[in-house]
């Protein structure tokens, strides 16, 4: 036998003659980490946060305080991207463009911190130069230390005013950066409200207030009296809705069992005023509604639909949509695969058709914030294409004397007004229904006959709503 220590063995995984691990780095928290992963789920696969962010709280078994921070961090930081790169730009030696887009989503993640949460300027800077080491590398780590520093040189209001164009001379520029926007969307909202830069500007401060959750009593199976004992508030616009301050809305008995919803009060007072609209018919009524997925609405109307003795049919273009509004409408609606364009439908005629109309979704930012990222106004044209003939076959399957109603989650003129004004000038056989009094409670609905819903105003969604009459 030699003398001298015994040999250590190397521990598994690390070559002969690599630096020893380093034992004492922090490593990131989960909190952190899960929400650079749904920066990540956006961008890499064009996910929607809001369905990517329950299962990475799951998984990774987050809840209470720290399920709170990673959804703010996360939603937060996709909210501010445009205000955040705008100051991104002004401490980087590069383009953004040139900069790794796991970096980019670091160094978001970090101006979130700095410049919108109450977290410590050493700790926002600490936590996410450790979490640049652990996701991407020591030289992230390095690069993504430099850069938030010179963030954390100035607040918010201060870097607003560092880098955004004077709003004097370009007040779109201005407002796309201070509320983070993209500048087309500024200038598409700002149209809609009849050129009021000032309730534009609120417009898009709504679009970056965290929406509340909004429960739907389904008629007939549950009620918001039931709701409110839960723990929810009864609402002031729908009378089937309830608002819940906290928690997971699974966790209530009635949602759980299928008897109440997550719905948005836009929503429902959309299908209400088409459920409220006159119409003579002979009893029992046929409803449909031509794209129902994923079954919100169409689980609203089929509760009242039957509680009147209608029927409704609803038609879905994607199998497993409608297997979503199969699930949503139990026993209250038949379901259907079928095109709205070319609808199974053909021969038959309905008393009331409820169109909600694929769109640029701008009015549900609050809710999925990524999509002002995402869309382009490029899209704007061809959804404006589909909506037309959605709306033509809507009306083709409405009876005379039926009531179409078609909505959008857009408040962009091109798909509301627009779709609905060229319809009409070559559908003599249509007219106007004011959709106003069917809404009644509802402030500020304007000069109508169609009614724009808006966050800032109403507290909802910006649901688009026009009547329309066949003759």
């Amino acid at each position: 036998m030699t003398g001298g220590p015994p040999r250590r063995r190397r521990p598994p995984g690390r070559r002969s003659g690599s630096p020893p691990a380093r034992r004492d780095r922090p490593q990131p928290d989960a909190a952190r980490l899960a929400a650079f992963h749904l920066l990540r789920a956006v961008d890499e696969r064009d996910a929607y946060a809001n369905l990517v962010l329950p299962g990475l709280l799951r998984e990774r078994g987050l809840d209470g305080r720290d399920a709170g921070f990673a959804t703010e961090l996360g939603y937060g930081t996709l909210r501010g991207r445009g205000t955040y790169d705008a100051a991104l730009v002004a401490c980087v030696d590069r383009p953004l463009g040139s900069v790794d887009p796991p970096v980019l989503d670091l160094l978001r993640l970090g101006a979130h911190q700095l410049l919108a949460m109450r977290v410590p300027p050493h700790a926002a800077v600490g936590a996410t130069v450790e979490l640049a080491r652990a996701a991407v590398g020591e030289g992230a780590g390095s690069f993504v230390n430099a850069v938030l520093r010179k963030v954390a040189r100035r607040d918010l209001p201060e870097w607003v005013a560092e880098v955004a164009p004077p709003l004097a001379s370009d007040p779109v520029g201005h407002l796309a950066v201070a509320h983070s926007h993209p500048t087309w969307v500024v200038t598409a909202l700002r149209d809609a409200l009849g050129g009021d830069l000032d309730e534009t500007a609120a417009a898009l401060r709504s679009d970056n207030v965290p929406a509340e959750v909004t429960l739907v009593a389904r008629p007939g199976r549950a009620t918001v009296s039931e709701l409110v004992a839960s723990g929810a508030r009864a609402s002031d616009l729908s009378p089937y809705a309830a608002l819940l301050p906290g928690g997971d809305p699974g966790d209530l008995t009635a949602v759980r069992e299928g008897r109440a919803g997550v719905q948005d009060e836009g929503s429902q007072l959309v299908a209400l005023a088409l459920a409220r609209a006159e119409v003579e018919s002979a009893e029992p009524e046929r409803w449909l509604d031509v794209c129902a997925g994923p079954g919100g609405k169409a689980a609203l109307l089929g509760a009242l639909a039957r509680k009147r003795g209608a029927a409704l049919l609803a038609g879905e273009l994607a199998p497993h949509r409608a297997g979503l509004v199969r699930r949503a409408t139990g026993a209250d609606a038949s379901v259907v695969v079928v095109d709205g364009r070319t609808p199974a439908w053909a021969d038959d005629t309905f008393d009331r058709v409820l169109l909600d109309a694929p769109c640029t979704g701008l009015g549900a930012l609050r809710r999925r914030p990524e999509v002002r990222w995402r869309r382009q106004p490029a899209d704007v044209a061809p959804l404006v294409a589909l909506q037309t003939d959605l709306l033509w076959g809507a009306i083709d399957a409405a009876r005379p004397g039926g009531v179409v109603a078609y909505v959008t989650c857009s408040p962009v003129l091109a798909e509301t007004r627009g779709v609905v004004g060229d319809v009409l000038r070559r559908r003599p056989d249509v007219e106007r229904v004011d959709a106003r009094p069917l809404l009644p409670g509802v402030p500020s609905l304007g000069p109508g006959p169609d009614v724009q819903l808006w966050p800032h105003r109403h507290g909802t969604d910006a649901m688009y709503i026009a009547l329309l009459r066949r003759l």
